[in-house]
Formats: structure tokens, sequence, C-alpha cells
């Protein structure tokens, strides 16, 4: 159960990041940035822990598990914009 509690709280930081990171007006603002950054995170740690067998859900924060983090909330966030567009 911390493992879900600490990727939602790195989705939330990595959600801001990205924000600051991909600067632009996205709909749903803040928030939707958020969210995406949640489930970024969920993203970057299956990406990280299963895939590539780096970082991976943690108790733990580390400087690796934030980057995990916030490249999947960019790869999200990424996608959120292109589908947008159309």
């Amino acid at each position: 159960m911390m493992n879900i509690l600490a990727w939602i709280l790195f989705g939330f930081v990595a959600g801001a990041i990205a924000k600051l990171i991909m600067p632009g007006k996205d709909p749903g603002g803040w928030i939707v940035t958020i969210l995406i950054g949640i489930g970024g995170s969920f993203l970057g740690g299956f990406i990280g822990g299963q895939i590539l067998g780096i970082g991976g859900v943690s108790n733990e924060f580390s400087v690796a598990n934030m980057a995990i983090a916030v490249l999947g909330a960019l790869l999200l966030l990424g996608i959120y914009r292109f589908l947008k567009k159309k």
C-alpha cells in the first residue's frame, strides 16, 4: 500500500515538474496536469521497474525514482496534448 502512495506523491510532484518543463495552455489546467503526472509516475514506475529493470515502485524517495516519474509524466503529457489537438 505504501508503494502506491509513494508513486501518487511522486506523481503529484512529477506532474508539477512536467508542467514546468512543458509549459503551455492545457485543457483542464494544473489539475489535469497533476492527474497526468500521477498516471505518468505509475507508467514510469512500470516501465522502469518491469521492462528496464531500474527504479520501480519503492517506499523511498530517490533521484532515480523521481526522474522515472517525471519522464512518465512528460510522456503522458505529450500524448495528451497530441490527442487534444486532433
